[in-house]
């Protein structure tokens, strides 16, 4: 099949490409970078990465060396990421796969390889045949983590598909509805203006879904994400998110939602409720947004991630949540917030080991939450780190007030 790139554009016939200047900006990136941490070549197999780095995640394989040569192997489709990777503006060149055993022959170097990224027989049957054991992951995820303007500009976009996410669920909540009727209206709005079916994860096992509501009790119910708040879930197999829990009056209902636009995440939580909480309630949410305040003001002056958790920690014992931050022990998770991008467990993270700072264009989703049998409650907001301090990506309101229905 041939692409037509009539066919392939977005919802009102915008051109969702990644721009060639970026394809271009990228790459040079990663050329100083090789030469700085002395690889000779990378060759890059990860899908998101090479979306990142190529515009397309086809079947393929990108080589990258010290030297500037810039190759797109492709399995298939060949047209398409021709197409996608800027056609004959391209900042690389674009071939078909060779045959395997002469693979080897047309690359200048020999390569490492994104062995923390990749299954372990795809990565060992390459690593066999271009005789290499050199992992890239590492560098490739550094690179990922300072975004570019282009990429704040899709998490803005992402922003505002969001916020009609959150007016869904506020127009649409009523007693009786169930969380997962309540979040097949905010996934609605978001697939009809170009999700693409994937929340993309680095860690094993890990998978999210892009909208999660609990409501009640099934707002402490744990799971093996590792997140604050786990939920039912409809089944075992799909154990944790939305499930059947009916809105009932009163209660804290925790509407944690994901879009991407043209791949980017946008993460948000906002509290609903139908008819109000208690002022218990109510007090654990500002206290929340304090905490969160304390990370965002500790982010912004350059603190280490690791430092920064520190704080909010303090801050949790302080207030007398220990116990509940992040979910009831032993199902506790150790984090206060996550970078995000094209992925939504990004690297740095606020916890123990990330011992330095959100780097300048960095993007990361703040997320205090206190888990208890009867309910969770808390917030997130997604952030940019700019010379100029720390800005609000996210929008729809603001996260210490409770949305009612």
């Amino acid at each position: 099949m041939e692409a037509y790139p009539e066919d392939l554009l977005g919802p009102t016939g915008e051109d969702w490409r990644v721009p060639v200047s970026e394809l271009s900006s990228r790459q040079d990136c990663l050329i100083k970078a090789l030469v700085e941490e002395n690889y000779s070549a990378v060759l890059i197999q990860n899908p998101v990465d090479l979306y990142y780095f190529t515009g397309t995640r086809q079947n393929a394989s990108f080589y990258c060396s010290k030297d500037g040569d810039r190759k797109l192997y492709v399995r298939r489709s060949l047209s398409r990421a021709i197409h996608e990777s800027g056609g004959d503006d391209a900042p690389h060149e674009i071939v078909p796969f060779p045959r395997s055993k002469e693979f080897p022959r047309l690359l200048t170097h020999t390569p490492a390889l994104q062995f923390g990224a990749i299954p372990h027989q795809f990565g060992a049957w390459f690593s066999q045949l271009l005789g290499t054991d050199s992992d890239c992951t590492s560098l490739i995820h550094r690179l990922r983590e300072t975004k570019s303007d282009w990429e704040i500009s899709m998490m803005k976009e992402a922003a505002k598909v969001q916020s009609l996410m959150f007016d869904a669920v506020e127009q649409k909540g009523r007693e009786g509805i169930t969380e997962l009727e309540l979040v097949a209206e905010a996934e609605k709005i978001s697939r009809e203006l170009g999700f693409g079916g994937n929340v993309q994860m680095r860690r094993f096992p890990l998978q999210c879904d892009r909208g999660v509501i609990v409501a009640g009790r099934n707002g402490g119910i744990p799971s093996f994400f590792d997140s604050a708040v786990g939920g039912s879930g409809p089944h075992p197999q799909s154990s944790m998110g939305s499930g059947f829990q009916k809105i009932k009056c009163n209660e804290p209902v925790l509407v944690d939602l994901v879009h991407m636009h043209r791949g980017y995440v946008i993460d948000a939580t906002r509290m609903f409720a139908l008819g109000g909480l208690s002022p218990d309630w109510e007090e654990k949410l500002n206290h929340m947004k304090e905490i969160s305040d304390a990370v965002v003001s500790s982010l912004e002056v350059g603190m280490s991630c690791s430092d920064t958790w520190n704080t909010g920690y303090k801050l949790a014992e302080e207030f007398g949540y220990a116990q509940n931050l992040m979910g009831i022990q032993p199902d506790q998770s150790k984090f206060l917030g996550h970078s995000v991008g094209l992925e939504l467990d990004e690297s740095p993270v606020v916890a123990h080991g990330f011992d330095r700072p959100l780097p300048l264009g960095g993007t990361m989703a703040i997320e205090p939450k206190l888990i208890y049998a009867n309910g969770s409650i808390g917030l997130e907001d997604t952030w940019v780190r700019t010379r100029d301090g720390m800005e609000q990506l996210s929008t729809s309101g603001n996260s210490d007030t409770v949305r009612c229905f």
